[in-house]
């Protein structure tokens, strides 16, 4: 797909680093002019500077106006992939009121609110493209990370709803579900993710090459991990079979916490 995006304005959240930054990295190298975004500004400069693109630090859910700034006045990809993680369940002392609500505003929020500030321009216009960095915990879920599982489930469902009705008018629509990737976030799951993620971790720039060629493809889901595609039909076609095998899993992690 060389060329495939030459001169198209990209933004990529969270781009300082991980997923994002390789986002941008393989953007660019389809020739197209990159904005990164990222909490931080030294990170964000950083992979900006490296692809030849443009810095816009802050928080997610309000650059968008910054960024088409930035880019002449037109976003034709925003890839929504800034994202919180926080361990911990419902039973796990206190609940975090403030995890809770940082998952919700950072890994669905985010979204909603660049999709609003997207969608009129967009459908002006008859094109846009919205990709959604979900994670396979939106697909099936995540030991011991509820307000993670859940609000990405909450951000999958976001990305099918812009799909079914934007579609027909030209707005085309993304969810990469990977499950582990070597990046900072995956250091950070500590020993559920040990269990779960790290024995078949893949790296960032396998997710945008995934991504790419899911946009060649026209597909809507997209499996860096082809394998969820299988656990996903085994949670669907039997419910209490697929949750039992995960509270199996569950009982392992709590045995060796």
């Amino acid at each position: 797909m060389v060329g495939a995006f030459q001169d198209a304005g990209v933004v990529v959240t969270g781009g300082g680093g991980g997923i994002g930054a390789a986002l941008a990295r393989r953007f660019a190298a389809e020739g197209a002019r990159v904005v990164v975004n990222d909490l931080d500004g030294e990170r964000a400069k950083r992979v900006a500077d490296e692809v030849g693109g443009i810095a816009v630090p802050g928080d997610a859910s309000a650059i968008v106006e910054d960024a088409r700034d930035a880019l002449g006045g037109s976003v034709d990809v925003y890839c929504a992939n800034a994202g919180v993680a926080f361990e911990g369940g419902a039973a796990d002392g206190p609940l975090d009121e403030m995890a809770w609500a940082a998952s919700w505003d950072v890994n669905v929020m985010a979204h909603v609110r660049a999709a609003h500030a997207l969608l009129p321009g967009w459908l002006e216009r008859g094109s846009g493209r919205f990709v959604s960095t979900v994670s396979a915990a939106g697909l099936l879920t995540m030991i011991g990370a509820a307000p993670y599982a859940v609000t990405k489930h909450g951000a999958l469902a976001f990305a099918e709803w812009l799909s079914l009705t934007y579609r027909h008018r030209g707005v085309k629509v993304h969810a990469i579900c990977p499950q582990g990737v070597r990046t900072d976030m995956l250091a950070a799951t500590g020993s559920a993710g040990d269990l779960v993620l790290q024995p078949t971790a893949i790296e960032p720039e396998t997710v945008a090459d995934a991504l790419l060629k899911g946009i060649e493809e026209d597909r809507f889901l997209i499996l860096p991990h082809p394998e969820v595609g299988a656990y996903h039909q085994a949670r669907a076609g039997d419910p209490d079979r697929w949750l039992s095998g995960m509270n199996r899993i569950q009982q392992q992690w709590e045995a060796n916490r």
